[in-house]
């Protein structure tokens, strides 16, 4: 193993220790029929994943992109830093987010709408986070990545779009003057600006 590929695993594993840890600590979740079904959905998408890589083109087809992509070294700590960003990110989101946090489209008992940190830049920072750290794992540590992260990346617009109704209907005056001021997933394209403290 590579210290590119031993980086980004560290990463990883920071990510999911801080998210178990966090998460004993949230509000309790109101409606366990949409949080299976938002359960099975991301099952649905891990197995979509190992099939996926089970096909015998695409997996040649992605051998042969990693060994391209190992002749660049400066793709490597790009990937490392991409990874880095992309989990901090996520890990800053959720500090923001607090006992608020929950499972993708879940509802929380007594929410509160989180407008400060990246959540000041966009809407779903840990979506965003998470996409960039993949963006980089891919890169650094192998193309295999490219895989999840085409899948959970339209699994997360998805996820948002769904998040952003039940926001409104949570808050219909504060979140679509929110969704005015920022963008979804990315900071700087359109019209975002920070909101006021």
């Amino acid at each position: 193993m590579t210290v590119y590929r031993s980086l980004i695993a560290a990463f990883w594993l920071i990510l999911f220790a801080y998210w178990a840890i966090a998460a004993i600590s949230a509000k309790r979740t109101i409606g366990s029929r949409e949080r299976r079904r938002a359960m099975a959905l991301r099952l649905s998408l891990v197995v979509l994943v190992v099939l996926a890589l089970r096909i015998p083109a695409l997996r040649q087809m992605l051998r042969i992109a990693q060994i391209q992509l190992t002749n660049f070294a400066i793709l490597n700590v790009l990937g490392v830093v991409l990874s880095a960003i992309g989990v901090g990110l996520a890990i800053w989101a959720r500090v923001h987010l607090a006992r608020n946090w929950g499972m993708p489209m879940s509802r929380k008992e007594n929410p509160e709408l989180v407008t400060t940190g990246p959540y000041a830049y966009v809407r779903h920072p840990i979506y965003a986070g998470i996409l960039l750290a993949m963006l980089g794992s891919a890169i650094a540590a192998s193309v295999v990545w490219v895989i999840p992260l085409i899948l959970f990346g339209a699994y997360f617009v998805y996820s948002a779009r769904r998040e952003e109704d039940l926001m409104s209907s949570q808050f219909p005056e504060a979140y679509p003057a929110y969704m005015k001021r920022s963008n979804m997933l990315l900071p700087w394209p359109g019209r975002a600006k920070r909101s006021p403290r």
